[in-house]
């Protein structure tokens, strides 16, 4: 019984990560859409809950300079993606 457990754990992970890769892939698509080579190698999308969509900056300084942007970005965005209602830009590893 044990088995099954992990084995439908590990199918329901691997799943879960599909869907995940999939969405960091189809937001890094649009986000080189709407910025320049330079600002992309400092941004990296983490998750979209609740109509937000995450990113990562790598540094204040990028955080300052993407954040001149938002509501630009944030109007790209909205075009392509259903149910956005905002952007939240914040300083993280990445």
């Amino acid at each position: 019984m044990e088995e099954i457990r992990e084995t439908i754990q590990s199918v329901f992970q691997a799943l879960v990560e599909k869907k995940q890769k999939a969405e960091l892939h189809d937001f890094d698509l649009l986000l080189k859409k709407l910025l320049t080579k330079k600002e992309i190698k400092h941004i990296k999308f983490n998750n979209f809950k609740n109509g937000i969509l995450n990113f990562k900056v790598d540094s204040s300084a990028w955080l300052y300079q993407l954040n001149l942007k938002k509501d630009e970005l944030l109007a790209g965005l909205q075009q392509e993606v259903k149910g956005l209602k905002g952007i939240r830009l914040w300083m993280g590893e990445f």
